[in-house]
């Protein structure tokens, strides 16, 4: 079997939930009536989200010391969830422009289709060229303070196609947002897309302006926005596009150009994200933005990353948390990650999909209300990539065989993005060991979706437990379940 094949093969089997704008309330003695369906992919099986057999509750007994248990508990509810998607950026319009008509619609419900593949509702783009492009562009000729060059016909080839045709399998139902990783040169104190530098003080109001002209001329194109980052890693000098941001910097940007710009536009209603960068200086970033009420009204959220931890093991996750709990009304949004460091041929590295399950579920419980992965498409390269910074994503094609790989971070996420509905609830989940992670949402129609992870090399017995009801579980080695009941 082909790996197209292989990596379609589970989406004829599918749920499909109704939406409705509240959310039900289910009560516990109505569980043991309630047929159980679970979804698993595990390693070294055929197993990719394939349906299990039905299950069904049971009275609970008194829980025991020596089982494992999960104990989801409805009725404690939190933040509301937004959607999961990932990133269409030029090197995964111009790798998809390669293949064939059949494989391009194969490709766009795999990820797009909530029925035939994942659902992804999420969609980030780049605002001028970054590492992850064929070549250095912007939108306006060198020098042009007053932006009246501006034109997004660079996008137009690849990549607008390619979001409008996304949205279009989502029937519509897919937040766009946009994020900058570095003015035009002559606006920065370096005068170079690349290698940090910041933008000059003279070039604020254009670069505030820079953002509306986006905005609108997407819009015109077809191309709803529905928000942007103001800088993607704001604190990173790389060898690609880059913008260094301090605290205050990115704070009375905001606060006396972007924000009033805004407003004047008539683009009030667009999302503002700031930090956009890992979760280890996440605090101080939303300490002095939010702490700075002008600034701070103008803040739909805070955007962050994991690559504090290039090795995968020893992510932030309880900054999240905690800057969660300094400010409560806002949303936190994880906004980049993938598996850096690409290697040929090593698509199917177990290790990359579980990393990405443990960080949704991680994010997840701390408060996190959408989450964003990094290029949706690569080719066998990892790229392409102007600056040799080549990655993995969750799908490559192959152009010398024409290939389409599905990867096991294609399958982790699905576990949530294809379950999850906008607008959901995130619930309490509880795992008694360590050995299981766990996360569970109620879906506005009161179907309620439980992920359970293993990424241990033992299989274990488990008791799913709601209320007064629990049922009996078996997960394999190295394996995520997706439970809805």
């Amino acid at each position: 079997m082909n790996n197209t094949l292989i990596g379609l093969s589970f989406l004829l089997v599918s749920t499909v939930f109704a939406q409705t704008k509240t959310v039900a309330q289910p009560t516990n003695n109505a569980y043991n009536t309630k047929t159980i369906e679970v979804f698993a992919t595990a390693q070294n099986t055929n197993i990719q989200i394939s349906k299990l057999p039905n299950l069904s509750f049971s009275k609970l007994l008194q829980p025991v010391e020596s089982q494992v248990y999960v104990f989801v508990n409805p009725n404690k509810q939190f933040q509301q969830f937004v959607g999961i998607g990932g990133a269409i950026t030029d090197a995964s319009a111009e790798v998809f422009a390669k293949m064939g008509a059949t494989q391009q619609q194969d490709f766009l419900n795999a990820y797009f289709d909530k029925n035939k593949g994942i659902g992804y509702s999420i969609i980030r783009t780049n605002i001028n060229s970054c590492d992850f492009s064929s070549d250095m562009y912007t939108y306006v000729t060198e020098g042009d303070k007053q932006l009246s060059s501006f034109s997004v016909l660079h996008d137009e080839k690849y990549k607008i196609p390619l979001i409008k045709r996304a949205i279009s399998t989502a029937s519509g139902k897919v937040s766009v947002f946009a994020s900058p990783w570095s003015p035009p040169a002559f606006m920065k104190s370096n005068n170079n897309m690349l290698q940090g530098g910041q933008l000059l003080p003279e070039y604020y109001q254009a670069w505030a302006n820079y953002y509306v002209k986006f905005i609108n001329s997407y819009q015109k194109l077809g191309v709803p926005v529905w928000g942007i980052t103001i800088q993607n890693e704001p604190m990173a000098r790389q060898k690609w596009e880059s913008c260094i941001y301090t605290a205050q910097q990115e704070r009375d940007f905001l606060k006396n150009y972007l924000g009033p710009t805004f407003a004047k536009a008539g683009l009030s209603s667009k999302k503002i994200i700031i930090w956009d960068h890992n979760r280890d200086l996440i605090a101080h970033r939303a300490n002095t933005v939010l702490s700075d009420k002008n600034a701070a009204k103008y803040v739909w959220g805070i955007g962050f990353h994991w690559y504090e931890s290039w090795s995968g093991s020893n992510e932030m996750y309880n900054n999240i948390e905690r800057v969660k709990e300094l400010y409560p009304n806002k949303n936190l949004i994880f906004t980049e990650g993938c598996a850096e460091s690409f290697k040929p041929g090593k698509y199917h590295t177990w290790a990359n999909g579980e990393r990405y399950g443990k960080s949704m579920i991680n994010d997840f419980n701390n408060g996190t209300v959408g989450w964003t992965d990094w290029n949706i498409l690569l080719d066998e390269k990892g790229g392409p990539n102007h600056v040799g910074n080549f990655c993995f994503a969750p799908v490559h094609f192959d152009t010398k065989t024409s290939d389409l790989i599905f990867t096991p971070s294609y399958y982790y996420i699905g576990h949530f993005s294809k379950f999850i509905d906008k607008d959901a609830r995130r619930i309490s989940s509880v795992a008694s060991r360590s050995q299981l992670l766990t996360t569970s949402f109620l879906n506005a129609n009161g179907k309620i979706v439980t992920i359970v992870m293993n990424e241990t090399d033992n299989g274990i017995n488990y008791e799913l437990c709601v209320g007064e009801y629990a049922t009996k579980i078996s997960i394999l080695p190295h394996a995520i379940q997706t439970i809805i009941f």
